[in-house]
């Protein structure tokens, strides 16, 4: 019988212990979540304060003193606005690449296959310093 009340009493030490320990970490993770939830409010608070100033540089009317102030713009002329029927034509279209490799396999200029040209044929640039005559 000795040996039953020494085995409840283990027990009942070990579960006290456990609930101890238990009851600890989730003290613990109370702090930690509510020093998460402190630093929520500060960065919603840094958050607010970014949109005021944001809507305070986006303001139309202080973006329009800062263009009179500092560019030199002058208001649209509305002969400077023209119809799109008087539009120039439209350009011819560049030759497609099919045509330029066609062209280029079609040649039986075999000395230079690739388009450059050799480094003899192409002069020197003349260069110029300033203050420098020649």
């Amino acid at each position: 019988m000795r040996w039953l009340h020494l085995i409840v009493v283990a027990t009942l030490v070990t579960a006290a212990v456990d609930v101890y320990k238990i009851k600890f970490e989730s003290t613990v993770q109370a702090e930690r979540v509510a020093k998460l939830r402190a630093e929520i409010g500060r960065e919603r608070d840094a958050i607010a304060a970014l949109r005021a100033q944001w809507a305070k540089l986006d303001n139309p009317t202080r973006i329009q003193v800062l263009a009179q102030r500092h560019l030199a713009l002058k208001p649209v002329d509305p002969a400077q606005i023209d119809t799109l029927d008087r539009l120039p034509e439209r350009p011819p279209a560049p030759a497609l690449l099919e045509d330029a490799a066609t062209a280029v396999a079609g040649s039986q200029d075999t000395e230079l296959p690739t388009g450059s040209t050799p480094v003899e044929s192409v002069p020197a640039p003349a260069m110029n310093w300033p203050g420098e005559t020649r």
